[in-house]
C-alpha cells in the first residue's frame, strides 16, 4: 500500500508522542513491504529515514498556526501524490481529513485526547477544539482514539463510534547509563518525570512536591516546550541542588534514564494515552500517576496512583515501601505494557485498519 501520515513534526522524533508513534509505526509499515512517506517539518539530511519517504514542507512557526498551516500544505500535496490511505494525527486537522476524501482516498484520523482542556491556548483555539471534534465525527472515513476513555467521550458526547488502537511501546530496560553520569545521577538514586513542560502537564508541581520531601535522592525534570517559556522559567526557578533540568532527551539516553530510576512520576492531567506513562512502565520504573480515567486505564494495579495534593506523601510511600512490593509494581508494569502495549500489535491494528478502508474505497 502507499500510506501518507500527515499532522505531526515529522521524524526523526525529536518532541512528542506523535512523532514517536509516526517513527515507530511508519518505519514498522515500511519493513512490512508498503511505500509510507511522512510529512515533516522539521529539516532533516536525507530524503529518507529507515525506509520512509520524507517530505518536507514549510509552516508558520507561530504557537496558534504552525499545526494547522503544515497540515494545510502537507493536504495539498497529498491530493498531488496520491496514496492509498492517510492517516492524520491530532483532532484539530479534522477539516483537512474531508479533502482527500473528495478525491476518493479513505482517511483515518486519530484525534488523540481533548486538546482543549490544555490551559495553553486561548479561547477562540479551544474553541477550534471544540468545532474539530465535530467534524471528526463525519470528516474522515474512520476516527481512532488511543484510550477507552477518549472512545467513550466520543460515544456519549457526539454518538460516534471510533476503533481503539493503544499507544505502543518497548519493554525491557536499556543496560547503557551514558545519560546518568552526564546529569549526575546514580542509577536507583533519583526519580525521573518526562513530558514537555506546560502547564496541564505539572512539572512544576512535581518540582514542589518532591522539594517537599526529605530525601537524598535526586528529581530529573526531562522536557521542553516551544511555546511556554514564561512557564518553563517558574519550572527552573530553585536553588535546591537535588533537582537536574537538562531540557529534552530522546533516543537511547532517554531509555537509560526510564530503566535506571528509582521511580517515574506521570503528572499529565490531558490527552489520552500518554506515551511517557507506558514507555516508562515498559521499561520497568516504578510508576507514580496522577489518578484521571486515562492514566488509571494504563497504570492502575501496575502503579501508585495520587491525587494532586497527595504527591509529597506519595513520594514518601514509595521510599518506604518494601523492596519486594516495589519489585512486584514493576513487573506488573512491563507485563502490562507486554500485553496492551506492544509496537508490533499496533502496527499490526493499523495495517488492518488502513486496509479495510482502502479496499471498502476500492
Amino acid at each position: 500500500m502507499r500510506i501518507a501520515i500527515l499532522g505531526t513534526r515529522g521524524i526523526p522524533a525529536h518532541y512528542g508522542g506523535f512523532e514517536t508513534f509516526a517513527e515507530e509505526l511508519s518505519t514498522r509499515l515500511a519493513a512490512r513491504g508498503h511505500e509510507v512517506t511522512v510529512y515533516c517539518r522539521e529539516g532533516h539530511s536525507e530524503s529518507r529515514y529507515r525506509g520512509v519517504r520524507l517530505r518536507y514542507l514549510p509552516t508558520i512557526r507561530r504557537k496558534y498556526f504552525d499545526t494547522l498551516a503544515h497540515a494545510f500544505l502537507s493536504t495539498l500535496s497529498v491530493l498531488a501524490h496520491r496514496v492509498d490511505a492517510a492517516l492524520y494525527c491530532n483532532g484539530a486537522n479534522a477539516i483537512f481529513t474531508l479533502w482527500p476524501r473528495l478525491f476518493g482516498m479513505p482517511v483515518a484520523l486519530n484525534v488523540d485526547g481533548l486538546e482543549r482542556k490544555r490551559k495553553k491556548w486561548n479561547r477562540l483555539a479551544r474553541a477550534w477544539y471544540l468545532v474539530s471534534e465535530r467534524l471528526a465525527t463525519f470528516c474522515p472515513t474512520i476516527v481512532i482514539t488511543d484510550a477507552l476513555a477518549i472512545q467513550s467521550y466520543y460515544r456519549e458526547r457526539y454518538h460516534k463510534e471510533t476503533v481503539f488502537i493503544p499507544y505502543g511501546a518497548e519493554t525491557g530496560r536499556t543496560a547503557g547509563a551514558g545519560a546518568l553520569r552526564e546529569l549526575g545521577l546514580e542509577a536507583g538514586a533519583y526519580f525521573l518525570y518526562v513530558s514537555r513542560m506546560e502547564p496541564e502537564n505539572h512539572p512544576l508541581e512535581v518540582r514542589q512536591a518532591f522539594e517537599r520531601v526529605d530525601t537524598a535522592m535526586k528529581l530529573a525534570l526531562i522536557g521542553d516546550a516551544p511555546y511556554a517559556p514564561r512557564y518553563i522559567r517558574r519550572v527552573r526557578d530553585t536553588r535546591d541542588a537535588r533537582v537536574v533540568m537538562p531540557g529534552a532527551i530522546y533516543g537511547e539516553r532517554y531509555g537509560e534514564l526510564g530503566s535506571h530510576c528509582f521511580a517515574y512520576i506521570h503528572a499529565t492531567e490531558v490527552g489520552g494515552t500518554h506515551p511517557a506513562l507506558i514507555e516508562a512502565m515498559g521499561r520497568g520504573a516504578l510508576t507514580l500517576y496522577r489518578n484521571t480515567p486515562e492514566n488509571a486505564e494504563v497504570a492502575a494495579g501496575a502503579g501508585i496512583p495520587f491525587e494532586p495534593e497527595e504527591l509529597s506523601a506519595k513520594i514518601e510511600l514509595a521510599l518506604a515501601m518494601p523492596e519486594e512490593e516495589r519489585a512486584r509494581l514493576r513487573e506488573a508494569a512491563m507485563a502490562r505494557v507486554r500485553e496492551r502495549y506492544s509496537w508490533e500489535a499496533v502496527t499490526d491494528a493499523y495495517e488492518g485498519l488502513l486496509k479495510r478502508i482502502a479496499e471498502r474505497r476500492g
